[in-house]
């Protein structure tokens, strides 16, 4: 068995803000199908569906397919499908031909290392509590006063052993992704 698949796993869905709550969740509903049909082979689907079940459905901001004149789309929706893409992260969508072909749901599957910050802190606090036996505790408010890039080029190796530690540079860019995304209302 995949080491992963002990992992409690949730689908997590982004919708646009100015739909039905209705319809906020028929169109996750349309993306999640569409995800079980894209990634059928995958196991982590089928450990999410046996086994976890567990979804959240994410206010995405706004829908259009424009883009400016450097190409960067203008919809919040479809930033949030080109970064999934550009960091090669297995997702689905859904556009509804009802609302002028519109990207109405984004679905992924993100294990608990992107979501449990209790077992998988984030970087300062992993960084605290693995280091506060070697530091005095005026480094330890030094450090607490860095940025999160600060506390990067301050310790580039801890920072390799946390990416590991919570998955890999696909989960801490979904930990980012995700941080501070509001529920969808």
């Amino acid at each position: 068995m995949n080491e992963n698949m002990e992992l409690a796993l949730k689908a997590y869905y982004f919708v646009p803000y100015n739909i039905s709550q209705m319809q906020m969740g028929i169109q996750a509903g349309h993306a999640g199908w569409r995800y079980a049909r894209k990634f059928f082979e995958n196991p982590q689907t089928w450990e999410f569906v046996d086994n976890h079940e567990t979804t959240v459905i994410l206010d995405g901001g706004t829908t259009n397919n424009r883009r400016d004149l450097d190409g960067i789309a203008l919809g919040t929706m479809n930033q949030i499908a080109d970064a999934l893409a550009e960091n090669d992260i297995p997702f689905a969508f859904f556009e509804e031909v009802d609302i002028n072909d519109a990207l109405t749901a984004l679905c992924f599957i993100a294990d608990e290392r992107v979501f449990d910050k209790e077992k998988y802190p984030d970087f300062m606090n992993w960084f605290i509590d693995n280091h506060r036996v070697v530091a005095s505790a005026q480094e330890i408010i030094t450090i607490r006063m860095l940025s999160n890039e600060g506390l990067i080029e301050y310790a580039p190796d801890r920072y390799k052993e946390w990416v590991r530690f919570v998955g890999g540079v696909k989960n801490v860019f979904l930990r980012d992704l995700l941080k501070d995304k509001k529920l969808a209302r």
